[in-house]
């Protein structure tokens, strides 16, 4: 496997999915406007398959034009309510709107993956989970929150699969590490391939 890559992602939870699986990685955001790019491909009526992965391009293209010969992983995650795009929360109040609108309902979570290397894409990947959130007043929504620090809750969404975050589903279906933001085993199959 190739000894180092880049990670175009400030994500806490992706660097940690690339430890676990002991892949080494240097952390290197792309800081790309997200939003702009989102609200443009959705005048476009991209699909939210094809907003995740351009996403995820975007940010390796960015990082890998200025890092030559070095291989860049980009990666997004976008939660896709009946064609619906929800991005991560700005703040408690936002998180709360979100979970509300997921509430008692089902949703797909996609993320998508690139490999880019001297500013092009060499390989990507996009993964669908689907979730089935249970039915919760809001003052269960509300204690939900209260238990979720403010670096949790900014840095994973709205949802932490592998804490609290479980017991809000009634179904997952789908790759749990998808749902963190990194499907690790197509990732891996790539970079053994590189060797």
């Amino acid at each position: 496997m190739l000894n180092k890559i880049i990670l175009a992602s400030k994500s806490k939870v992706r660097k940690d999915i690339l430890d676990k699986n002991n892949i080494e990685s240097i952390v290197e955001p792309s800081n790309v406007d997200e939003d702009i790019i989102k609200s443009s491909l959705l005048k476009e009526n991209a699909s939210p398959e094809i907003i995740s992965k351009n996403l995820a391009e975007l940010k390796a293209n960015k990082i890998s034009a200025k890092m030559q010969d070095k291989i860049v992983l980009g990666a997004d995650s976008i939660i896709d309510l009946n064609g619906e795009l929800i991005s991560k929360p700005e703040n408690r109040e936002e998180a709360m709107t979100i979970l509300k609108k997921l509430n008692g309902k089902s949703h797909f979570l996609i993320s998508s993956v690139c490999i880019s290397k001297n500013g092009s894409m060499i390989w990507n990947y996009t993964d669908k989970a689907i979730l089935i959130m249970k039915n919760f007043s809001d003052s269960e929504l509300k204690e939900y929150l209260s238990k979720i620090t403010d670096e949790n809750l900014y840095a994973y969404n709205v949802y932490q699969i592998e804490g609290e975050g479980r017991n809000l589903f009634s179904s997952i279906e789908g790759d749990e590490d998808t749902i963190m933001g990194l499907p690790i085993k197509k990732i891996k199959e790539y970079l053994n391939l590189q060797k």
